[in-house]
């Protein structure tokens, strides 16, 4: 939607200049039912984490869902015998947080010839011996944890270095995929989880179509780390290329995630990040994916310590890390993303072009969704022109919603999780049309909903 940018009126941390009345109250994964969204626990079997140092921090974020790299490596360090303790305790105790872990067939194992890499870029299993241990503990795997485990990845960014051509990719695809589904035939199965080559999907696909083989593919799985967290080129190139294959096949986001510091490894390393721009660039790619229908995993939880390839920290965590990979704390990005979960859960429903007018010309994302049992309204909005700042000055906005429905407006800053009254004299009637007037917006999300619509807590009880 078109909008012209006004002059700023300063940082909305007091509630956008409304009277504040509380705070977004968070909730916990075991107090929503069921979201689309995701949080990264990866790198788990290399050691670059440690889930016991923040496992406290996974229940109360409210994801639902856990991505989790199954380590063949660190699983089998002797042919045929496996080491499962690791792997139990992490399953273990998300299914007790109420998080549903999806497990990644990953990566390969050097104790056998051909055994395929143990880090990103690398190759797969190739040589028949590594090729029958990997079936065999794909089986094992999938035995041990179907009662609790109903979703699973296969491999991580095939397309990444160019080690791994499609075709191979695919022959490893299916050989996995029919192990698991021999194992649960309701299982819900990922490929790809693509770095982001669309024309490797593409090839992916029609390798599987020529052998009647799509069957097997749930959803495909794709990472991005654009500049700009509101550009969903990639996404949208994925679905129309799927869509050539099959109706049934899912496109997720399974990877992304915006540093928290310019000394960083992996993707957007550079100059400009802080924990705000990544507080930032979090909240506004979590909300243009759910504009869009695309269910979403965040990367990643904490900090990770990498070592191999690459050396250093990867600071996209919602945690920060201490040396020894305790957790020093969280991070803005972690009650942001808190403000997200706590709102947006399988009682809410997009609504799919709803009308609006806005007073600017500067670029603005605006989305619109309803509570299911009621039909109270939430409206989501931000400038999405340019990558997330430092500043956080707001230009007022007059919004005209001649679908409108609100009788106790609320405006809340999903950064902050302040919520504030909207006063009846920003708010009239133009024929038939609900008007609000001189609503703060700026380069990071803020909602006007319906009271009833968000959980709130007075200030001096949300913590």
């Amino acid at each position: 939607m078109a909008v012209t940018a006004l002059a700023g009126t300063g940082d909305p941390g007091e509630g956008g200049g409304f009277a504040v009345i509380g705070k977004i109250r968070h909730r916990s994964a075991l107090e929503i039912e069921a979201s689309n969204w995701s949080i990264g626990c990866e790198a788990l079997d290399r050691d670059f984490a440690v889930y016991a140092n923040y496992r406290q921090y996974l229940g109360p974020l409210g994801a639902k869902r856990a991505r989790v790299q199954a380590g063949w490596a660190k699983t089998e360090k002797e042919k045929g015998a496996y080491r499962w303790d690791w792997l139990d305790e992490i399953v273990s105790d998300m299914v007790a947080q109420g998080v549903r872990p999806w497990l990644q067939t990953s990566y390969g194992n050097l104790i056998y010839e051909g055994g395929g890499g143990i880090g990103l870029g690398d190759e797969i299993p190739k040589s028949p011996e590594a090729l029958a241990a990997w079936d065999a503990w794909v089986q094992a795997l999938v035995r041990r944890y179907k009662d609790r485990v109903t979703e699973w990845e296969v491999w991580n960014e095939p397309d990444l270095g160019g080690a791994v051509p499609p075709e191979d990719y695919a022959g490893l695809f299916i050989r996995t995929a029919q192990i698991i589904r021999r194992e649960q035939p309701d299982a819900y199965i990922d490929a790809l989880a693509l770095a982001g080559n669309t024309t490797y999907a593409e090839r992916f696909l029609r390798c599987l179509q020529q052998q009647d083989k799509l069957h097997l593919v749930s959803a495909i799985t794709i990472h991005g780390y654009p500049q700009n967290p509101d550009n969903l080129g990639n996404i949208d190139k994925l679905r129309s290329i799927v869509a050539r294959f099959s109706a049934s096949i899912d496109v997720r986001q399974g990877e992304t995630g915006a540093p928290s510091a310019p000394a960083t490894v992996g993707a957007l390393a550079g100059p400009s990040w802080t924990e705000l721009t990544q507080a930032k660039w979090d909240l506004r790619r979590m909300l243009a994916h759910l504009g869009r229908d695309v269910p979403f995993s965040l990367f990643s939880i904490v900090d990770m310590h990498y070592k191999g390839r690459m050396n250093g920290i990867n600071s996209k965590g919602l945690l920060r890390t201490n040396p020894d990979k305790t957790v020093a704390g969280p991070k803005p990005a972690y009650s942001v993303v808190q403000n997200v979960t706590a709102i947006f859960d399988n009682s809410v429903e997009r609504v799919p072009d709803y009308p609006c007018t806005a007073s600017v010309t500067n670029k603005m994302a605006f989305y619109a969704y309803r509570k299911k049992s009621s039909g109270s309204q939430i409206l989501t909005m931000w400038f999405n022109g340019n990558v997330p700042h430092d500043s956080n000055a707001t230009t007022p906005v007059t919004l005209t919603l001649p679908a409108g429905k609100f009788s106790e407006p609320v405006y809340a800053d999903l950064r902050t999780g302040l919520v504030s009254a909207i006063p009846s004299a920003n708010v009239s009637n133009d024929g038939g049309a609900v008007v609000f007037r001189d609503i703060p917006v700026y380069d990071s999300p803020v909602l006007i909903a319906e009271k009833s619509a968000i959980p709130i807590v007075p200030i001096d009880a949300s913590e």
